[in-house]
């Protein structure tokens, strides 16, 4: 029998597959791990990506040109919850069947969330970086207890959002297109709001929405408007649900207070955004889910899911 042949792309992936070796060895299965510092480009997958019958993808372009060249792929196992890089359509027409792990990273992201809302209103980052220097920069920040927290998304990860909120002691309001999730935040003692309403009420707006057609730039130049003088902004979810212009554009006016990004619409940041001039901002790598509970959560959901499809289309 020929052995099957895996691509694994994820770093997180790349990073903790030691353990799962001996569950690739029993079936027969060799794996490739390319050097990716966050995805690899369309081209580089266009040039590889035919040799491999299944996937473990981080996240990868794989747009309906990639997927043309996928003519050996049963699955494309989609590390973490968002699957939009991946053309579903495309992958439908090739026969690629698409999975992902949701309902892993809930805590993980929210105790970054949790850390952004702290940094935003204590200036932590700016304190550290002054003392570092030979400094001794005083900043007099605002109390989180009794200001509003606002929740874009109200799904696991904002769902535990709102829970750190309540423990700051912050009035939390949410808003989410699904009832099922209007009903969770109504049950833990969210006020749930239009979403143009979280945005005016709002001190701290944390966004927790996944990437879809109806959330790309949802953040842009006129709900940047509605916030308060002085707010803060918050996004774990995908860069593209935030347009950066228009961010750039609130933050230079004086309107918003601050920034914190876990995420960007080009990654890894690009040496000339017009954000890195920020130093009232925060920013990470696309780090949230990163802790070594949830990346070995994920890793074993995403593993499963492979070598479930791979040993049945055998």
């Amino acid at each position: 029998m020929t052995r099957a042949q895996v691509l694994i792309t994820c770093p997180q992936m790349q990073n903790c597959i030691d353990p799962f070796r001996p569950r690739f060895s029993e079936q027969e299965i060799e794996i490739t791990m390319p050097d990716v510092v966050q995805q690899p480009t369309e081209d580089e997958l266009i040039a590889i990506i035919g040799g491999f019958d299944g996937m473990i993808a981080g996240d990868d372009p794989l747009t309906a040109r990639v997927l043309e060249h996928a003519t050996r792929m049963r699955i494309i196992s989609k590390w973490g919850v968002g699957v939009d890089g991946i053309d579903l359509v495309a992958a439908q027409e090739h026969g690629i069947k698409v999975t992902n792990t949701p309902g892993v990273f809930g805590d993980d992201v929210a105790d970054v969330a949790a850390a952004y809302l702290v940094m935003l209103a204590r200036q932590l980052h700016r304190i550290d970086a002054s003392v570092r220097s030979g400094g001794w920069f005083k900043f007099e920040g605002q109390t989180l207890a009794g200001k509003t927290l606002g929740v874009i998304g109200f799904g696991t990860i904002g769902k535990a959002v709102g829970r750190r909120g309540h423990g700051f002691g912050m009035r939390v309001v949410a808003h989410d297109v699904t009832l099922a999730a209007q009903a969770t935040a109504g049950a833990m003692g969210c006020e749930v709001l239009a979403r143009d309403r979280v945005f005016v009420e709002s001190d701290f707006v944390v966004i927790c929405a996944p990437l879809t057609p109806e959330t790309r730039h949802l953040v842009d130049e006129r709900t940047l408007a509605l916030m308060r003088p002085g707010a803060f902004l918050v996004n774990v979810s995908r860069g593209p649900v935030v347009d950066e212009a228009a961010l750039a554009d609130a933050l230079d006016s004086g309107r918003l207070a601050g920034a914190a990004l876990d995420v960007f619409e080009e990654e890894p940041l690009p040496a000339d955004s017009p954000l890195r001039g920020f130093e009232h901002c925060v920013f990470g790598s696309h780090n949230g889910s990163n802790t070594r509970e949830g990346v070995l959560r994920a890793s074993t959901v995403a593993v499963d899911h492979l070598l479930e499809e791979l040993v049945r289309v055998r």
